[in-house]
């Protein structure tokens, strides 16, 4: 299975809503055109920023139908899958398949603790119900609760054919390197999933990041991949430490709402969250955002 595609810095993309709390396609469509212009190399569709755990599964298929047709295969499109029982995910991961997913992401199940053989099952039974496309691990510890293990990825990695990578989410950069270190000889990708540690995580060897600032600044988080890759170090370092400061400044705000928010102060039309969220109200939080984006260069 050719995995060269999987790298870069991948945007879990936001979905822009209507009043009625439906995909507005075009809205949807310019995001696409926005991130791929400003340097991404993927999209995930239905990721955590992108509220996955608010859309229903016909307007998940619609959207990912509008998302690989206005990449028209500039960038590979993958689909995020976040569904707790087995039988969901793998009826999910065949509808994304089939509709033009160059992989799919699967989050360990929430509210559930399953035990490692459990999990084992779990995503061995996903994979294998989708056995041409490529299956990308999605760890988010801060989100469900308890960790994948390393000795539980690296099993996986080994064992099951096309479960190629995964996302590392926990902040913990021991962690991501442990999963990096026990998979690096059979080239099983890893990525960073904190914005703040794309440079980190690329020095231990992962092949980029899944990193929300991709939706309101993709200028600045693939700066800091396309100077590493290059091997400007210092200059990678530098774009780390210019990002940092505005992605820090979205943690006052109600997850995942700051993703829109900072969309809308650079004036993309991103539109609101689902409810309950609602927008960041004027005040610290949105004066503070609209600092460090101002101090960054973001808004003229």
């Amino acid at each position: 299975m050719n995995t060269d595609f999987i790298k870069g810095v991948i945007v879990p993309i936001i979905t822009p809503i209507d009043g009625e709390e439906q995909i507005d396609e075009q809205k949807l469509r310019d995001q696409v055109d926005y991130v791929i212009a400003g340097g991404v190399l993927g999209i995930l569709a239905f990721g955590s920023n992108g509220e996955f755990y608010m859309v229903e599964e016909d307007e998940m298929e619609r959207g990912l139908k509008i998302m690989v047709s206005q990449a028209q295969d500039r960038v590979p499109v993958y689909f995020g899958i976040g569904a707790i029982s087995t039988k969901k995910c793998i009826r999910l991961a065949k509808m994304a398949a089939a509709n033009g997913a160059a992989g799919i992401s699967v989050l360990q199940p929430m509210f559930l603790k399953p035990t490692e053989t459990e999990l084992f099952e779990h995503f061995q039974a996903i994979a294998q119900a989708v056995p041409d496309t490529p299956v990308l691990l999605y760890n988010n510890p801060g989100r469900v609760g308890y960790t994948m293990s390393a000795n539980l990825v690296q099993r996986l990695a080994h064992e099951v054919e096309n479960i190629v990578g995964m996302k590392d989410t926990s902040g913990d950069i021991t962690q991501t390197a442990e999963f990096i270190r026990r998979t690096r000889d059979i080239g099983f990708k890893v990525f960073g999933g904190k914005d703040t540690l794309l440079y980190a995580s690329m020095c231990h060897g992962a092949v980029g990041g899944v990193c929300t600032a991709g939706n309101f600044m993709p200028e600045l988080i693939t700066d800091i991949y396309d100077k590493y890759i290059a091997g400007d170090m210092q200059g990678a370092l530098e774009a780390q430490f210019k990002l940092n400061p505005v992605r820090l400044a979205m943690d006052g705000a109600s997850f995942p709402v700051a993703a829109k928010d900072m969309a809308i102060l650079r004036g993309r039309d991103a539109g609101l969250p689902y409810k309950p969220n609602l927008a960041t109200p004027k005040g610290p939080v949105l004066d503070h955002m609209r600092e460090e984006m101002e101090k960054a260069g973001l808004l003229s």
